[in-house]
């Protein structure tokens, strides 16, 4: 499995954000959740129409664009940099 076989963009669904496949459900509500602390499990109740292979998708495509993409950040004092 990858993202790529559960995501999905069209233009005429949620104005056209990555969602799930088959849902209405955006992309960015999974690591948004999580980031907020949010069990995976609580996703998956609150968003029925979506399984644990879409989370897992999800967390998948978000890593592939941290990848391609870089934000500027001022270095913090005091912590290594990589």
């Amino acid at each position: 499995m990858t993202w790529r076989d559960r995501i999905s963009v069209d233009p005429l669904v949620c104005h056209g954000q990555a969602c799930v496949f088959g849902t209405r459900v955006p992309v960015s509500v999974v690591p948004d959740n999580l980031a907020q602390g949010v069990e995976k499990t609580e996703i998956l109740r609150s968003y029925p129409s979506i399984n644990a292979e879409d989370v897992d998708a999800c967390i998948a495509y978000a890593a592939e664009l941290a990848r391609e993409r870089i934000l500027p950040l001022s270095p913090k004092e005091g912590r290594a940099s990589c």
